[in-house]
């Protein structure tokens, strides 16, 4: 994929030309993805709920989508916390590879969860412009899917200074919470938590 390191026998020039290129590659990957995302959603104008949904085992799928995204909030959390003891911030037992594997399926999951809600938002409701507190959920549901990738681009590289896996982390968890903030938690505090 890409130079897995950037070796002596390379000029200091072209380290220095590769070094921007895999900084910028992610920005790239998360505008290109975003506006992608953003411009499907435009192109959806529908009345909220005038398409059957499925909703799972939910009363409905507002509940789903409240639920689901409260529950990969939950497991990014998870993901702080593996992450934090994994780069030795937090130190508590036990030391080995139990927080790598912890980290990357509770990631998996998380990203996993969020897909029906995804679809739901995307296809079927569309960007939503009604009032602020939609736009910037929009917004950040655009961005969410381009930072998974940059993330995962800077995982499987190693061309990558060691400060962009956690800040790529670190953005990805502020989007979700950001998500999180703009859609289940404004749902649960006006309409209740049920299922």
């Amino acid at each position: 994929m890409f130079n897995r390191s950037l070796g002596d026998n390379t000029s200091p020039a072209r380290q220095t030309v590769l070094s921007r290129v895999l900084i910028v590659l992610p920005l790239v990957l998360v505008a290109f993805v975003a506006i992608t995302v953003g411009f499907v959603a435009s192109k959806t104008v529908r009345q909220p709920y005038e398409t059957p949904f499925f909703h799972l085992f939910f009363s409905d799928t507002v509940h789903m989508k409240a639920w689901l995204i409260t529950a990969a909030l939950l497991l990014a959390l998870g993901q702080l916390l593996t992450a934090s003891r994994i780069y030795e911030v937090l130190r508590f037992p036990p030391k080995g590879r139990f927080y790598h594997v912890v980290h990357r399926w509770s990631g998996r999951t998380a990203i996993l969860l969020t897909l029906p809600v995804a679809y739901h938002c995307v296809f079927l409701l569309g960007f939503g412009t009604y009032d602020t507190r939609a736009y910037i959920h929009s917004m950040l549901g655009s961005l969410l899917y381009g930072t998974v990738l940059a993330k995962v681009l800077i995982v499987r590289s190693n061309g990558f200074r060691g400060w962009a896996l956690p800040l790529a982390g670190s953005v990805l968890f502020s989007i979700l919470l950001g998500l999180w903030l703009t859609s289940a938690f404004w749902y649960f505090s006006t309409f209740g938590a049920g299922i």
